[in-house]
């Protein structure tokens, strides 16, 4: 008899069990996205039910144990979820789903370069711009004047002895002006200070750090060493068109000279 209540017993243990695997629960879920979240699809697959998303990423399907969630989109990679016993328990379920990120190919525009400087120049295709050679037109090639030696040389360069071509009618008034009222001599002073500007920055910036080196100024005294070599009457000379190694010298001489200066200062 006790065989037989059991054998009862397991079928009955059989049916219930296989009747709660086979029932469909409705399941509230929610999909969650940094894009658009409405309109996705939501696929049963084991149990064939499908829905779609709200504008808020809410949705509601039918679904039991080991039953298998799609969810899909334009906009998204494709994600299974498995539907356990704790969804089935609470009947909900979030899901994050991850934003495709659409890269565009590679587009290669024009000749690829190696790093080969003489290969890259081969490979390079085009023709050189025209100058004013090429039309027959006559040109400057020099440097480049400044704003300074422009208006310099509108001044003109004053002569006393112009003044016997004015009375002719054989030179023009504006020299003559512009020397009797100081203007040449100022512009050609700016012209000077200009060009020992330019070459005090070039040789700094060239110069400064190996000299700086071997000869140790503080940081906030270097610019004034470098004025201070400027204002000699020499300074040009000793470094204008000149090789590093001259002007290092001359620096070298200065920087004696400087720090003597500052010794005489401080006592």
């Amino acid at each position: 008899m006790r065989r037989v209540f059991f054998i009862l017993g397991l079928i009955f243990w059989s049916v219930s069990a296989f009747s709660q695997s086979t029932n469909l629960i409705d399941i509230l879920g929610r999909v969650d996205s940094t894009s658009e979240i409405e309109n996705i699809h939501v696929l049963n697959k084991t149990g064939q039910k499908f829905t779609i998303t709200d504008r808020n990423g809410h949705f509601k399907i039918a679904a039991k144990l080991n039953d298998t969630l799609t969810f899909s989109s334009i906009q998204h990679f494709n994600k299974e979820v498995l539907v356990t016993k704790e969804i089935l328990a609470n009947r909900v379920v979030y899901v994050k789903l991850d934003e495709k990120i659409n890269e565009l190919d590679e587009v290669v525009i024009g000749k690829v370069l190696t790093g080969n400087l003489m290969s890259d120049i081969g490979n390079i295709e085009g023709e050189a711009p025209i100058n004013f050679y090429d039309v027959g037109i006559p040109g400057y090639t020099g440097k480049p004047a400044t704003q300074s030696e422009r208006r310099l040389k509108e001044a003109g360069d004053f002569k006393p002895k112009m003044l016997l071509g004015v009375l002719t009618g054989g030179l023009p008034l504006n020299p003559i002006l512009n020397g009797l009222s100081g203007r040449t001599k100022r512009l050609k002073n700016r012209v000077k200070l200009e060009e020992k500007e330019a070459l005090i920055q070039s040789i700094k910036a060239r110069l400064s750090k190996d000299f700086f080196a071997s000869n140790h100024l503080e940081e906030d005294l270097k610019m004034d060493f470098f004025y201070f070599c400027a204002d000699d009457a020499n300074f040009l000379q000793h470094c204008k068109n000149n090789i590093d190694f001259k002007i290092l010298i001359f620096l070298r001489m200065k920087y004696r000279q400087y720090l003597n200066n500052l010794d005489s200062s401080k006592n």
